[in-house]
């Protein structure tokens, strides 16, 4: 094994800093302060602490390191690159550039070794924070706590690392996210904060000045405090940090941004802008590297870093030993582990969730409470909580503990409800988190009007293909005396405008039940659900309809002999608004059908024979009801319809009064339609 001298080390750091440079220099783009400043600490964590393989990315039982300023991204490539990842210098070379592995922003899915995507400040930060809880939550079940004859650690003795910074303070998602690790006593976490003092707009005292070591021991962390550079201190305070088994930890290391640029460090210069081809030289001639050469590597540099791939390769062979032995000790706890992570949902899965639900007569909320209990028993892996509201929403588990203080003296990661406090913004981050970590299935919930606060981790969830139901109650206007402030109006239709994201509006207990079963058996990716308050009748059916419909996002609820005079399409408590309506407008010698459309996506994604077979837009008037802001239904009604819905905010009032104030009553909606049909 070659000696680490000082030399050699800063040798590395210089080689990362000037990859870094390099990439950023020719693709004029990007932020060099990060990883220049952090190249030394992080590097230590790579070298020393993480455990993985660069040949297998996927491997189980690898550590996590999560970038959370994913600004920094060429700190990342540059090590996923030196520590023999499929990220070859080409794409170091192609940083930003159309098609490459190296993207502004680390994205999981398209470079290996990125576990996450990152950017959006605290992001990276909550969704490690759900890493470590799926961690300690799968070694509960199958690591050595869980059974008496476990040879070696077992699933989920992972440690999840990661850097933070000032920017990722600043957004509140990371206070959220802290505290509950925090509470969570989440040991297995551990960040560096780069302290750096610097944000984009200048010196971080001029918006940011509260005290981090007291915020975060206040948040029940173990907090260290050393200098970047001084690496001795730095591994102490790692190996201070593994051993602190009760509480997350943050040390906060002193860093320089754009460490070595003689004219920019330790300012704001650096952070978002190259640094341009004079101050890259002055930096080059200052640490003594080749100044003609770009993308430089030294070969001592790669003959070192071939003997760590090896040795990390050796760490996984041993960790793999420990497994094997795991699972010949204990069969049933290995197959029930593989099972999990490979998502094996019972082949009647759809049928034990539709039993029973054609007719049931409830609000959609409570079809859901009965969906999840039935879905807890059957898929094992499945775990949920919400934002204080679990009451409301209806999302508690039975049979099962609580995750946290709620378990009491059980062990506290055995169970299956998770508690997130009143944390909407952390809450749907750290389920991606657990979703990502490969062994759980999260579902979260909320009020619909309250998506906006998770919206930004639904984003992510859509752009990584992460599996995480979030089940959003409270779905209309009829909520009730609470109010506009919390009546939603915009949000199914701000939910549809995101790409890879499907939301389900079911109008009874058949369409809410196909909606879970969909969520778990057919998405590859997010499902959002917007459920009722009020009590809703089932719809009825044809002789031809079949439960699989419900998945073609659209179906004839109720159809009217020859061809319609009108069709109504309508989501949710509307279907059944629109059939009312339908049966006076028939009562009047017109021809009705009324179409629900539980699932807009799917809808359009069907072949456009049978949209038109089920909505003939332009030549039939189609009339589309919600009780929202209805803007995503416009192109379903063309332009010989009209679209139903609300233009203003709610208010309160009791929900019949509601309906009659804002027209969602039979005779107001079939007057309406009466009125247009007579143009």
């Amino acid at each position: 094994m070659s000696a680490l001298t000082p030399a050699l080390l800063e040798r590395i750091h210089s080689t990362i800093r000037f990859l870094s440079i390099d990439a950023i220099e020719k693709a004029k783009s990007g932020h060099p302060g990060a990883p220049m400043g952090l190249a030394a600490p992080v590097f230590e964590v790579w070298d020393q602490h993480l455990a993985f393989d660069p040949s297998d990315p996927a491997w189980a039982h690898r550590d996590r390191f999560v970038l959370s300023g994913g600004h920094a991204s060429m700190l990342l490539y540059s090590l996923l690159h030196l520590f023999g990842y499929d990220v070859s210098l080409d794409e170091i070379k192609n940083f930003r550039q159309l098609g490459s592995r190296t993207p502004g922003h680390p994205e999981f899915g398209h470079t290996p070794g990125v576990e996450v995507t990152t950017g959006p400040l605290g992001q990276g930060f909550a969704h490690a924070v759900g890493m470590a809880l799926a961690a300690k939550m799968t070694h509960s079940r199958f690591g050595a706590a869980s059974c008496t004859s476990c040879v070696g650690p077992g699933p989920g003795a992972q440690r999840i690392y990661g850097t933070v910074g000032d920017g990722d303070l600043m957004e509140g998602i990371s206070a959220e996210a802290a505290a509950l690790a925090g509470v969570l006593e989440l040991g297995n976490l551990i960040f560096l904060y780069d302290n750096n003092h610097i944000s984009i707009d200048g010196a971080t005292r001029i918006a940011f000045t509260e005290d981090v070591r007291a915020r975060f021991e206040a948040q029940h962390w173990h907090v260290e405090h050393v200098s970047g550079e001084d690496l001795p201190a730095l591994r102490r305070a790692l190996e201070a940090a593994k051993a602190e088994t009760k509480r997350p930890s943050l040390i906060i290391c002193d860093t320089v941004i754009g460490y070595g640029s003689p004219n920019k460090a330790g300012t704001s210069a650096t952070h978002g802008s190259p640094l341009g081809p004079e101050e890259t030289l002055a930096t080059k001639r200052a640490a003594g590297w080749p100044e003609g050469e770009t993308f430089f590597v030294p070969s001592e540099v790669r003959a070192y870093l071939a003997e760590r791939i090896a040795a990390k390769k050796q760490t996984r062979a041993k960790r793999d030993a420990e497994i094997a032995a795991w699972q010949r000790e204990n069969p049933a706890l290995a197959a029930q582990w593989e099972s999990f992570c490979a998502r094996r949902m019972p082949t009647d899965l759809t049928a034990v969730l539709t039993q029973g639900m054609a007719e049931a007569k409830d609000a959609t909320r409570k079809h859901s409470s009965t969906l999840i209990q039935r879905v807890a028993e059957a898929v094992p892996f499945v775990v949920g909580g919400s934002a204080d509201l679990a009451c409301s929403n209806l999302t508690t588990i039975g049979k099962t503990s609580d995750v946290g203080p709620a378990a009491n003296d059980v062990n506290w990661y055995a169970g299956r409800n998770i508690h997130f406090g009143v944390r909407e913004h952390a809450m749907g981050a750290i389920a991606n988190g657990i979703a990502l970590d490969g062994t759980f299935l999260p579902f979260v919930g909320t009020f619909l009007v309250f998506s906006d606060y998770v919206r930004p981790a639904i984003r992510l969830a859509a752009l990584m293909g992460a599996r995480n139901t979030f089940v959003f109650t409270h779905d209309s206007i009829f909520l009730g005396e609470d109010g506009p402030t919390h009546q939603p109006i915009e949000h199914v239709d701000s939910l549809r405008l995101i790409p890879n994201l499907y939301v389900f509006r079911p109008a009874d207990g058949l369409e809410t039940a196909m909606a879970w079963a969909w969520a778990l058996q057919k998405a590859k990716g997010p499902v959002a659900m917007a459920l009722s308050r009020q009590v809703l009748p089932p719809l009825p059916h044809s002789a031809t309809f079949a439960n699989e419909d419900i998945w073609r996002g659209a179906y004839i609820a109720q159809d009217c002999a020859g061809a319609p005079d009108v069709v109504f399409v309508a989501s949710g408590s509307e279907v059944s608004l629109s059939l009312d309506a339908a049966k006076k407008l028939t009562d009047e010698g017109k021809r009705v059908r009324v179409v629900s459309l539980p699932c807009l996506e799917l809808f359009l994604e069907q072949p456009e024979t049978y949209r038109k077979q089920v909505v003939p837009t332009g030549s039939v008037p189609v009339v589309a009801v919600e009780a929202a802001s209805a803007r995503t239904l416009y192109e379903l009604v063309g332009g010989n319809g009209f679209v139903y819905g609300i233009d203003r905010f709610g208010a309160s009032a009791p929900p019949a009064k509601l309906a009659e104030v804002y027209g969602f009553t039979p005779d107001a909606l079939t007057k309406r339609v009466r009125e247009f049909l007579a143009k």
